[in-house]
């Protein structure tokens, strides 16, 4: 690669996967009407920091967009770390962090009260995997964590190639 914008196409490969990522959950919410878990929804902000951070890069200046890029590591190591606490909550290792995730509690003893206990939304507690592909034991959480870590490791061979392309133009 050559030029100002030898970076674009990273960038541009980075707000795809995010776009992907994000299309995904909104196919599956919106479409096939599954609800999500509190975890789920934290999952998506990683894709949605990484797609506006991908798009600046695309029109910035390569040299500025370079160093703009590397945000892409703490937001796919953020999304592998929710993934992972929401697999381990799925597959009860340990508990969820996050008290929406939990059934709701209700409490009363007359059915007014139980009913002004009750959530105004309906929640989907974090331990009720989700799996899109039937007879296979992978669930979205943790598909969501390997398509991360295969994004991370694209974006990391990517960099690798486009440095020593650099280096080998300007020194």
């Amino acid at each position: 690669m050559r030029g100002s914008h030898a970076s674009r196409p990273l960038a541009i490969f980075l707000a795809g996967a995010a776009l992907l990522a994000l299309g995904v959950v909104w196919y599956t919410q919106h479409v096939l009407q599954i609800m999500p878990c509190e975890l789920c929804l934290w999952e998506r902000w990683p894709w949605r920091l990484l797609l506006g951070t991908a798009i600046v890069a695309a029109v910035l200046p390569d040299k500025v967009a370079r160093q703009l890029l590397w945000l892409a590591v703490p937001f796919m190591v953020a999304d592998i770390g929710l993934s992972i606490c929401h697999v381990g909550v799925e597959w009860q290792w340990w508990p969820s962090p996050l008290p929406a995730c939990h059934a709701p509690h209700i409490s009363g003893h007359t059915m007014a009260e139980r009913l002004a206990s009750m959530p105004l939304l309906p929640s989907k507690p974090c331990d009720a995997a989700t799996y899109l592909v039937p007879g296979v034991p992978v669930s979205m959480a943790a598909m969501g964590g390997l398509y991360a870590v295969a994004v991370l490791w694209v974006f990391m061979v990517w960099r690798k190639k486009l440095e020593r392309v650099t280096r080998r133009i300007f020194h």
